[in-house]
Formats: C-alpha cells, structure tokens, sequence
C-alpha cells in the first residue's frame, strides 16, 4: 500500500514537471513590465519650482541635460496671448535652474508693435502670485496664474478684427495704382 501511494505521488510529480517545462514561457522568458513613460516637459517644469504652462502645447520633443541645459522642439514656431503676446521659435534652448531659466533662446515678446527677446525667467523662492521675465535690462513681474495651464499655439499673429498685422504693416498702395484697379 506504501508503494501504490508513492507510485502516485512520483505520478503527479512527474506530470507536474512534465506541464512546466512544455509551458512555452517560462519565467525567465517572461515578458519584462513596461518601463514607465518618460516624463513631459511640462511633468518637468514644476519639478523645477516653475509653472508648466511656460511652454505651448505643441512641443514636440525635448532633452535636458544634467547641469540643467536643455533644448525644446516645437512643431513648428506659433504664438501664444498671455498678457502679452509671446512669440515661440521651433528651437527653444536655455538653462533650467531651481525657479529659474538662464541663457534663454527662442522666446520673444511684443511690447509696442516690437519684438524682444526674453533672457531669463524666474519665480519667487518659496513661490508666491508672481513670475519675472527678464527682457534686456528690464524685468517684467506678472501673475503666476496666467502660466499655469499649457496653451495652444496659433499659427500667426491676427488682431482682434481679424486683420493680419502684416497687412497693416505693409506698405500702402500708391494712389495711381488704385485708380488703375477700379477703372478696370
């Protein structure tokens, strides 16, 4: 009776081995979990004591490197309307700092029907409601809350009318030419 019991249980033993080793993923072949996302550059930003909103919904790659110097790809260049009009170029580079960005390319602002480049941005430490954008030697403070959410790009810039300032910026036509387009 001893034997038929052992007979048995080598019985099961040898099924059980048999069915482990004929599964055709064995646990060293097993799948490895899937490594987490990267994080975005707007994951990033906050980490750096700085608002996400700072960059436009249309980046389309970016890379940091350890002492903090990064470069930012748009789709393409666009602009967004804050307070300000701002002026986004498809390359952004700069260096992220804790509440700040130095060596800052690629960023423009207008001010007065022109154009400036923004040098450095900063924020208060510990944060408050206030965000300073350095443009040439003057520093600009706005509220922080515009800059939170990320923004849509648009392609151009069109006043409220709808008119492209380019075409207000153009030359006018001269008169005779005018005369010339309505005797036709």
């Amino acid at each position: 009776m001893a034997s038929n019991n052992l007979n048995s249980n080598l019985g099961l033993a040898l099924i059980s081995i048999f069915l482990l080793l004929s599964n055709p993923i064995s646990l060293s072949e097993a799948e490895p979990e899937p490594a987490p996302a990267p994080p975005t550059v707007w994951d990033i930003l906050p980490k750096y004591g700085l608002p996400s909103g700072l960059l436009p919904s249309t980046v389309t790659n970016y890379s940091l490197q350890n002492d903090g110097r990064f470069i930012v790809v748009l789709e393409s260049p666009c602009y967004v309307q804050f307070e300000y009009l701002v002026y986004y170029e498809k390359t952004i580079t700069g260096k992220l700092g804790y509440g700040s960005i130095t060596d800052l390319k690629g960023i423009q602002v207008q001010r007065f029907f022109l154009w400036f480049d923004v040098d450095e941005i900063k924020v208060d430490l510990p944060p408050s409601d206030s965000i300073y954008f350095q443009v040439g030697f003057i520093n600009k403070k706005l509220d922080v809350d515009q800059f939170k959410t990320i923004h849509s790009c648009r392609d151009g810039v069109t006043g409220s009318c709808g008119y492209s300032w380019k075409s207000v910026l153009q030359l006018p036509m001269p008169t005779n030419d005018i005369q010339m387009l309505i005797t036709e």
